[in-house]
């Protein structure tokens, strides 16, 4: 454990409510004396109490509760106290616990101990800060399932079989004079073909866990005058590109952040398709057409009203085709959704449609925990190429075999942080919040 006591605030205070300041530390009882003047109470109940500054006068009353370790979030001795959300009230606290001895706490500094004491793993620990960072019900329900062991079951699941395999070919290694079972380094193969299998199953899924945390990239292409901006601020419900009638307003791509279905997808608007005339349009062009070749789902909206919507349009790829404009007479035939910005007919339906597409892309066909950060990829190509090393080990060379394996167990143990876990507590931690 370490040696110094930290705090945080832990909910921003505010004109009323409650802010609620947290201690982790082998000091944090004698932070509870300093703060109110009486021992820590009984673990894990609520008292109402008085805080005090280190002069003697009273702060406010509020609630404290005690942690003792090991059995608390970090592993360490906590202390949380909740007092009356006032700026003043907040930051009489805080000093109070800094002329106790105590630091703040740097981003993630909590959850970091909880790591280094045991009480999470890595995996356990990224599911923290994207729980906290959650802006959509789907992207909270995938940082749930992790922060519940589903993903470090998984690896470690992995883990503890190769450990066995690993076993096996040690044994041929460490006993070569010796008569071993026959077919043993055989079976060993058996069992590592069926774990690597396993994970490049794993791996071979779009994408969908990452995607879902950091939102699926929606573009929406088509022909100047189309609706495409009108459409795009229909979907964001508030004005984020500018409409106007005259062809090539749009000349760079503009992202907005939504919420779709409880799905986080990040919408971009790009400059109308055609033989632009100028060198500023043809740039605009050619980043439509670049970003719509780099999207998870392109969304072509066409301008339903026009005796030939398709005329200079460059080839692209759509996995939707919007018909614009359905309240004017349709000279041509809509193969696709037919709606009306100007009225609103047909934008439900259309919504739908994309959060079918939306869905469809992200959600795995079954419940098993999905990859959900390139860390986590990365050590998983890693651990399936040793795998497959050590299957083209020849059988007489039993030491190549066992380096193999060593190597994958390597990589898997850096996703939980079984291993080298000092060379990733910066990486992974850097981006939390303070007070987590």
């Amino acid at each position: 454990m370490r040696g110094d006591t930290i705090y945080a605030l832990s909910s921003a205070p505010g004109r009323a409510g409650v802010a609620v300041v947290r201690v982790s530390g082998a000091n944090a009882a004698a932070a509870v004396q300093a703060l109110t003047r009486r021992p820590a109470p009984a673990p894990r109940k609520a008292v109402l109490t008085r805080f005090f500054e280190a002069s003697g006068a009273a702060i406010d009353s509020g609630l404290l509760l005690f942690f003792p370790a090991p059995a608390s979030f970090t592993g360490e001795d906590m202390a949380e106290f909740q007092v009356h959300g006032g700026r003043a009230v907040v930051e009489a606290i805080l000093s109070a616990l800094a002329a106790a001895g105590l630091r703040p706490a740097e981003p993630g500094e909590f959850t970091r101990r909880a790591v280094e004491n045991g009480k999470l793993d890595l995996t356990q620990a990224e599911a923290v800060a994207d729980l906290v960072n959650a802006e959509t019900e789907a992207q909270r329900r995938q940082a749930l399932r992790q922060y519940d062991g589903r993903l470090s079951d998984l690896y470690e699941g992995w883990r503890t079989e190769l450990i066995r395999a690993g076993a096996w070919a040690e044994a041929a290694i460490d006993f070569s004079d010796e008569e071993l079972p026959a077919g043993t380094l055989a079976r060993t193969k058996e069992a590592v073909a069926e774990i690597l299998s396993q994970i490049q199953g794993h791996l071979s899924d779009a994408g969908r866990g990452e995607l879902l945390r950091e939102g699926l990239h929606l573009t929406v292409i088509g022909p100047p005058n189309a609706g495409k901006s009108s459409l795009v601020n229909a979907l964001a419900q508030r004005d984020v590109a500018i409409v106007a009638e005259t062809a090539g307003t749009t000349r760079d791509v503009i992202e907005v952040r939504m919420d779709l279905g409880g799905y986080a997808v990040i919408l971009a608007d790009t400059a109308g398709l055609r033989e632009a005339s100028e060198a500023v349009e043809a740039e605009g062009v050619r980043r439509a057409l670049a970003r719509a070749e780099s999207a998870d789902l392109t969304l072509l909206v066409l301008d339903g009203s026009s005796a030939d919507p398709l005329a200079g349009l460059p080839a692209s790829r759509a996995d939707l085709t919007v018909w614009n404009k359905s309240d004017l007479p349709s000279p041509a035939k809509r193969d696709g959704l037919a709606i009306s910005l100007k009225t609103g007919d047909g934008l439900d339906a259309l919504i739908a449609a994309i959060t079918v597409k939306v869905r469809d892309r992200l959600e795995a066909p079954s419940e098993a925990p999905t990859l959900t950060r390139k860390r986590h990829r990365h050590a998983l190509e890693d651990a399936a190429r040793s795998l497959e090393a050590a299957l083209a080990t020849p059988s007489d060379r039993p030491e190549l075999l066992a380096e193999d394996l060593r190597l994958a167990l390597r990589a898997l143990g850096r996703i939980t942080g079984r291993v080298d876990v000092e060379d990733l507590l910066d990486v992974v931690f850097r981006d939390f919040c303070i007070g987590k």
